[in-house]
């Protein structure tokens, strides 16, 4: 797919240079991006067909994402309990959710999700999510919650996890996640509203 697309040639190792690096050399040398395509586009890829089951929806989403991730670069700052990849899941989800969104238009009708990717669709308390020119005031709150609570949010609507990839990691039944998230969102609209309107 992009991978293909994407070539470059140097004598230089970058296999060990950290994503965040990389990001940033490649404002000046935008065949660097290749590196973090070969790092992502599967995982990416998997999580759009996640979302859209169209394959081609799917790489046309990813494709979008890896384009919106190099435009913004500039954007892009390091936060404390965030890691690289977070920030490209945030990107991607963005965009997948857009293009179901278009998508379900074009059907003129509610086309049904599974229970899992419903979960994971931005709601009234997620809407943080949907612009990234927040997302220092995402940190901010998230830091201010219970680890275990900031934890689940990460997993799920920032790194794209499922609710049954959750449980496993957490050792926790598909129920006791649902019943963390749903709890974990509300001491963040707690949190977050308290550093706006407090």
């Amino acid at each position: 797919m992009i991978q293909g697309i994407m070539s470059f040639s140097t004598t230089e190792d970058l296999s060990a240079l950290p994503d965040a690096e990389v990001l940033a050399r490649s404002r000046k040398e935008p065949e660097l991006f290749a590196v973090l395509v070969r790092r992502y586009e599967a995982a990416l890829l998997r999580r759009a067909r996640a979302v859209l089951k169209s394959p081609e929806d799917a790489e046309e989403a990813v494709q979008d994402a890896f384009t919106k991730m190099y435009l913004y670069a500039d954007k892009y700052h390091a936060q404390e309990g965030a890691s690289f990849s977070s920030w490209m899941y945030t990107i991607l989800n963005r965009v997948a959710y857009t293009k179901y969104a278009a998508r379900r238009k074009e059907w003129g009708r509610i086309a049904e999700l599974e229970p899992e990717h419903y979960e994971s669709l931005p709601d009234a308390r997620a809407e943080f999510l949907e612009d990234l020119s927040i997302r220092d005031e995402v940190i901010s709150a998230l830091s201010k919650i219970p680890e275990t609570a900031a934890r689940l949010l990460r997993l799920q609507f920032i790194e794209g996890k499922t609710q049954e990839e959750i449980a496993q990691a957490e050792n926790l039944s598909i129920p006791a996640v649902k019943t963390r998230v749903h709890r974990a969102k509300k001491l963040f609209k707690q949190s977050y509203d308290e550093q706006h309107y407090g």
